[in-house]
């Protein structure tokens, strides 16, 4: 989904009702204050009632985080950017990643909202819970605690410069995604499945243009 230029301000009216208007907009602080009790929970009934040890619930946990980047690729680049000329999957795809790319200024879309967050991750528990029985109880929290990451980092580049010179090549991965080409650098908490599947941009000979990544902060 292409735009021919981005708008520094003011958001995308995402539905006729203010009242759904309103769920699909939220704060990053109100994700993560729903979210940890819920993945505190479920890694303590993993070790209380499941009686795992602390070493085999950490390393499922990360093995969680390590998974949702490559679900977080799989996402950005084969859903949030599909290409399709039917208006009514057009729609669907401006309202979950489109908007972002027209109004990346805009603060209150980073994370998902807490409604259909809650109803997508209960789906995704399920299926894991079917997949893996009581493991799931250790991988999901990872999982969500990847996402949150991502979340964070996703915000954390529109909003600041990079705190460390080592995570400037991501910093400038996401925005070159922003303003240069959408089909390179789906990547926003690692880079590591750009640069596995060749979709990492040559640094090297893209220019440095500090106006343009101004565009993009808060």
């Amino acid at each position: 989904m292409k735009f021919e230029k981005i708008k520094n301000k003011g958001q995308a009216r995402l539905f006729e009702s203010q009242y759904l208007e309103m769920l699909t907009k939220t704060h990053p602080l109100v994700i993560w204050g729903m979210y940890i009790p819920i993945i505190g929970y479920l890694l303590y009934h993993s070790y209380d009632a499941y009686l795992n040890s602390v070493g085999r619930i950490a390393l499922v946990f990360l093995s969680g985080v390590f998974v949702w980047t490559l679900f977080e690729y799989i996402m950005h680049r084969f859903i949030f950017h599909f290409a399709t000329e039917k208006p009514r999957l057009r729609k669907i795809i401006y309202v979950m990643h489109g908007n972002h790319h027209e109004y990346p200024r805009d603060k209150q879309r980073l994370f998902m909202p807490p409604v259909p967050s809650l109803i997508i991750s209960s789906v995704l528990f399920a299926l894991f819970y079917l997949a893996m029985g009581s493991v799931a109880y250790m991988f999901f929290p990872g999982f969500i605690f990847g996402y949150l990451c991502y979340g964070s980092m996703h915000y954390a580049i529109h909003a600041w410069n990079p705190p460390f010179k080592s995570m400037k090549p991501l910093w400038r991965n996401h925005h070159l995604h922003h303003y240069k080409s959408d089909d390179k650098g789906f990547g926003v908490s690692t880079a590591f499945w750009d640069r596995v599947f060749g979709t990492f941009f040559d640094l090297d000979k893209e220019k440095d243009d500090k106006e343009k990544v101004k565009e993009l902060m808060f």
